[in-house]
């Protein structure tokens, strides 16, 4: 079986196909294809609340030419989603239509609590008996997902993000907002808690900041990686640690989100498993087609 997921995020759109392969009670998840554009719809959105209209047709051409992969690569099942951007976009939604009606794609523009959900579904397979706090950060929202053990049992989500405080979108009272749940479901009811960060933000912060021997890194860390950054010059992260130019702007907005949420949820360490929205979306695929299905999933 192969499999096509599109994320339509605020910062960049993603195409990934997958291959599942199936050997006695193992399930592997085998990427054939993946392809990201920093298109950031967000700059639009959270400065204008529209897609403008050299987006909207760049928007066309990438979808077009994510359709073509799709066709060549045959695949059995496809699974769109679009979050804040779309979510909040005056014309979001009719620029879905265009892509439904001219390109055969049915893309789903989806809730902060359905993003948190889809990747909730990659999330619990490699969790332990501990507490957790999963923070996803994105592009314009943030997602907190509390869990006991493998059973997530809160959920929030929130309109913090990378591109949104890069544009200065970012409320005040967000941020407080999001720091009282965490006192009240977090700090006053968990001594011990885990963070797991997921988002292109924190995997770069994590390769910077450690030797890969290791999915998990403490929050002294964190912070002086980000302390680190802030000394960078432009030139120097694009340069220096080749970052790409739209994640350059925006890993230092993304950091201060999960540092502040590590902080006030008493989190000292955070678990970076390398999976996001579209890993989320293969596994509902599959999930769907094979709803009873008792086997371990490994992604790769």
């Amino acid at each position: 079986m192969k499999l096509a997921a599109i994320d339509i995020g605020s910062n960049a759109v993603r195409l990934q196909i997958t291959k599942v392969l199936e050997y006695k009670e193992q399930v592997t998840f085998k990427k054939l294809e993946y392809v990201r554009f920093p298109l950031r719809l967000g700059h639009d959105v959270f400065t204008t609340g529209r897609i403008s209209e050299y987006n909207k047709e760049r928007f066309y051409k990438l979808l077009t030419a994510y359709k073509n992969l799709i066709d060549l690569y045959e695949i059995d099942a496809f699974f769109g989603c679009a979050t804040s951007a779309i979510r909040e976009s005056e014309n979001g939604r009719a620029l879905i239509e265009q892509v439904r009606e001219g390109l055969g794609l049915d893309i789903k523009v989806i809730s902060g609590e359905e993003e948190a959900e889809m990747i909730n579904k990659v999330i619990g397979l490699s969790l332990g008996n501990g507490n957790y706090l999963h923070v996803d950060v994105g592009g314009g929202s943030t997602e907190l997902n509390i869990y006991e053990g493998k059973k997530k049992i809160l959920s929030r989500s929130f309109k913090l993000g990378s591109v949104r405080s890069l544009e200065h979108s970012d409320k005040p009272e967000m941020w407080e907002e999001m720091k009282q749940w965490i006192k009240i479901n977090i700090s006053n009811k968990y001594e011990n808690i885990c963070a797991i960060g997921t988002g292109g933000n924190i995997n770069k912060l994590f390769e910077l900041s450690t030797d890969g021997k290791t999915k998990e890194m403490n929050l002294d860390t964190l912070i002086a990686t980000q302390k680190n950054l802030f000394k960078l010059t432009t030139n120097e992260l694009l340069n220096k640690l080749q970052l790409n130019p739209d994640r350059a702007d925006v890993i230092i907005p993304a950091s201060e989100i999960y540092i502040e949420v590590m902080k006030s949820s008493g989190a000292k360490n955070i678990i970076v498993p390398d999976v996001g929205l579209k890993d989320g979306i293969n596994f509902h695929m599959y999930e769907s087609n094979y709803p009873t299905m008792n086997k371990v999933v490994v992604k790769n």
